[in-house]
């Protein structure tokens, strides 16, 4: 069994890993042995992510700003506004989980911008102000010492022996809380990306999707004693009444600040730019079903958006593949 503490730190460093169901193998990619240590630890639920497997799926659009396509020679934002699905998530890979629970923490917003060529792009995006880890073999790694740290582990446990090497990994799951509902709360993208303009200037960024209503949150203990499907249920009657409207904006980096460790947030000082409006209207029929079939890769991007250097892109990018491929055998 596995400790509170260690519950609870594992829901910090939750993001919006969607992974797949395991087999284990001793010759295992990074990915693979991460999965495998996901189910270890939340069970093994056919169909669904090994993380964050409690979802919603909604349809919306997205207005870019006129300043935009200054920064960026994207399509997304040089036309009229672009249909988006969007799928909101609770933590940990138990599809049950309670809304409200600590361990629902950090709630994950994935989302598919269908572009005007055919193609998609795909942005996601979480809770946490930074990741507790800024590779993915550091991931696999907390995950694993989680796993063998229950009550009757040895004195310190591998999960102290790690966060005394890793200290964001004690402090990120802190950084996320619970909101009143799924379109009152902030979500942030802890990767660095690369806004590229007409020119060739290329400008590093962070994503954060800020809720327009204003940011709601819920004390812990308020929180839990909500119903179980609570922000899940009222999502949907929400944007059916009024659109969830959220400012899309770009955190821009300043020479100095690290593109490649998702564990270290910029200064709030940082300028922010206003890429657009994202506005959420409707659940999709059958959410369960939709959901199947959707797969978020945070390096389908489009032209005037690249990668950085952050390892944990690509570290992502094969665990969501892996997933994928299992969950849907």
């Amino acid at each position: 069994m596995i400790s509170r503490y260690g519950r609870t730190l594992v829901a910090g460093a939750a993001l919006a890993w969607a992974f797949g169901q395991p087999v284990l193998a001793q010759d295992a990619s990074t990915a693979e042995q991460t999965i495998d240590v996901m189910n270890k630890l939340f069970g093994k639920h056919a169909g669904k992510r090994a993380n964050h497997a409690k979802g919603a799926v909604l349809e919306g659009s997205f207005t870019p700003s006129p300043e935009a396509a200054a920064v960026s020679k994207a399509s997304l934002f040089q036309g009229p506004a672009v249909p988006v699905t969007i799928r909101f998530s609770d933590a940990t890979g138990v599809p049950t989980i309670a809304d409200g629970a600590k361990n629902a923490n950090p709630h994950g917003m994935a989302l598919k911008f269908k572009l005007a060529d055919g193609s998609d792009m795909d942005v996601v995006v979480n809770s946490l102000a930074y990741f507790p880890v800024a590779t993915g073999e550091e991931f696999r790694d907390l995950l694993k010492a989680v796993s063998e740290s229950g009550p009757d582990a040895a004195k310190p446990t591998p999960l102290e022996r790690f966060v005394a090497t890793h200290p964001a990994a004690a402090t990120a799951g802190g950084t996320a809380k619970t909101p009143t509902s799924l379109a009152r709360q902030t979500y942030n993208g802890v990767n660095a990306f690369i806004l590229v303009d007409k020119d060739g200037k290329r400008q590093p960024f962070r994503f954060k999707f800020v809720p327009v209503d204003g940011e709601e949150l819920l004390p812990e203990a308020e929180a839990a004693k909500r119903d179980a499907n609570y922000l899940m249920d009222e999502i949907g009657p929400r944007v059916a009444k009024a659109p969830a409207k959220f400012k899309v904006l770009a955190q821009l980096a300043e020479p100095g600040d690290p593109t490649n460790d998702a564990t270290k947030p910029w200064p709030d000082s940082r300028k922010t730019l206003d890429l657009g409006t994202l506005s959420i209207t409707k659940a999709v029929p059958d959410s369960a079903e939709a959901e199947k079939a959707l797969l978020f890769m945070p390096n389908a991007l489009t032209d005037g958006i690249e990668v950085s250097d952050d390892p944990l892109i690509d570290a992502r990018v094969q665990a969501y593949a892996v997933s994928f491929g299992r969950r849907t055998q």
